[in-house]
């Protein structure tokens, strides 16, 4: 393991060889000790019987219930599962760990066309829900046990049956605070999401918006929610508390300096904003979010 360039956060130095297409951790435990980290690998997690576990996956923030599963794509997404409220006597973690070239090639067919897409979302870390978890269970569940060609078939197949679910699984951190480009199949909404990236610190009219794109504010609103799944507005604040929760955990600037600096025009429409979207105050996230760093 080593530290990043600010010297907080754990890179961790996975067991994974270059002779092998991935690397299986199949462990049960009574706690989390591991502390916030990050590694180049993919990697796919599953935990059992831990309810009230902890969840960080970026800037998002969850209590897990009995059954989790996670993907990130991402090489610089921070992740930890710590204990939280959970008192379990014996949780089951299964962590898969696999090179981004694991796939190289493959990914660009037909085939593996789904595959491509659940891979693309989860570069901001995508939670499964329970019908997904319950339809690779069985596989998960030998995995570690399976040798040479069936080990990697079955895996192979667990991505797949997973890549199904793609429209149903959460993405869990926001695109700001993982410093992802967001990528849109219209190009008249990636041209107003590459102006709000550009320009979130300032103020942002939805006329401005839709004279750029050529429609009328009605017609362009609609056409966005429908295009992103979010209104405009909900967008632009889940851009701009991305930013927010980065410097927060990045910086040592003042929560007033922030909320400014991210474009919300008054401190307190920031504290009542953040603590409805993060379910505490931004004090309170940049507090509990440094516990779990660690600097070596």
């Amino acid at each position: 393991m080593s530290k990043n360039a600010d010297g907080h956060i754990i890179r961790e130095i996975t067991p994974l060889s270059e002779k092998d297409c991935f690397y299986i951790a199949d462990r049960h435990k009574t706690e989390f000790t591991y502390p916030m980290h990050c590694h180049k690998e993919f990697e796919l997690n599953f935990v059992e019987n831990a309810p009230g576990v902890q969840r960080i996956v970026g800037d998002s923030v969850e209590s897990i219930k009995d059954y989790d599963l996670v993907l990130i794509t991402s090489p610089d997404l921070e992740h930890v599962w710590e204990q939280g409220t959970c008192n379990s006597e014996d949780i089951r973690e299964i962590t898969i760990q696999f090179s981004s070239n694991f796939l190289k090639g493959m990914l660009e067919t037909n085939q593996f066309d789904e595959v491509r897409k659940m891979f693309e979302k989860a570069r901001n870390g995508l939670c499964f829900p329970l019908k997904a978890i319950m339809k690779v269970y069985g596989l998960l569940d030998g995995l570690s046990e399976a040798k040479g060609f069936y080990v990697v078939n079955k895996f192979l197949t667990i991505l797949y049956e997973l890549s199904l679910f793609t429209n149903e699984a959460r993405t869990l951190s926001s695109s700001s605070f993982a410093k992802i480009e967001v990528q849109s199949d219209s190009r008249r909404v990636q041209k107003v999401q590459e102006y709000i990236s550009q320009h979130y610190q300032e103020e942002i009219r939805l006329g401005h918006l839709a004279n750029m794109v050529g429609m009328t504010d009605v017609s362009f609103s609609r056409f966005f929610k429908l295009r992103t799944g979010k209104s405009l507005s909900d967008y632009i604040i889940d851009i701009r508390l991305g930013h927010s929760t980065r410097l927060l955990v990045d910086s040592t600037m003042a929560i007033a300096e922030i909320c400014y600096a991210c474009g919300f025009n008054n401190l307190s429409n920031f504290n009542r904003i953040f603590k409805k979207k993060k379910g505490c105050s931004p004090k309170e996230f940049r507090e509990n979010y440094r516990k779990k760093r660690i600097v070596i």
